[in-house]
């Protein structure tokens, strides 16, 4: 089974909310990345996720936010925009904490999902995965998928290792 069909059919997505959203940010030329487990997941062996974590450039995240709403579902949240297609289970968060606003700029093209898309760098990833683990307002569960995350990269790039503040390291290692 090819990776689009396997998660199409893990996130129940009959309502091929996926590629409609590729489809319409390709169509305005926005500039974006996937981050979060996805982008993780670009780099090393994949695990299941129903989320999809993306980053919009900054001057593009009005013109998105207006396009999102006349095509989708769209809820704000302090640091996000989350995005709903009914018929689909997928579960897209667009972050609009500014931290991440050179991530689109140092992206990459990287296979994820069975597609083709811009995946933030290496190094970026890693950082969105730090900031997530030490932030005291996520839910637990989340932080200790995180942390599983980093211990993927780090077991994958070793080098990267240096990038991880040492209170985290002793929790993974």
């Amino acid at each position: 089974m090819e990776a689009l069909t396997f998660w199409k059919t893990v996130t129940m997505d009959r309502s091929d909310f996926l590629e409609k959203l590729i489809a319409l940010l390709a169509k305005h030329q926005i500039q974006y990345c996937v981050i979060g487990g996805q982008a993780v997941n670009a780099f090393v062996d994949p695990v299941v996720s129903l989320d999809l974590d993306l980053v919009v450039a900054v001057d593009q995240l009005e013109v998105v936010e207006a396009l999102l709403a006349e095509a989708f579902t769209v809820k704000h949240f302090p640091h996000s925009l989350n995005v709903y297609l009914a018929g689909s289970d997928v579960r897209v968060q667009i972050q609009t904490n500014a931290r991440y606003v050179d991530f689109p700029q140092r992206a990459s093209q990287q296979a994820v999902l069975g597609l083709v898309l811009p995946v933030a760098s290496l190094e970026d990833t890693l950082q969105g995965k730090v900031w997530a683990a030490l932030d005291p307002d996520r839910r637990g569960s989340k932080r200790q998928k995180d942390l599983a995350d980093i211990a993927r990269l780090i077991e994958a790039y070793p080098p990267l290792r240096d990038l991880v503040p040492a209170m985290l390291l002793e929790r993974l290692f």
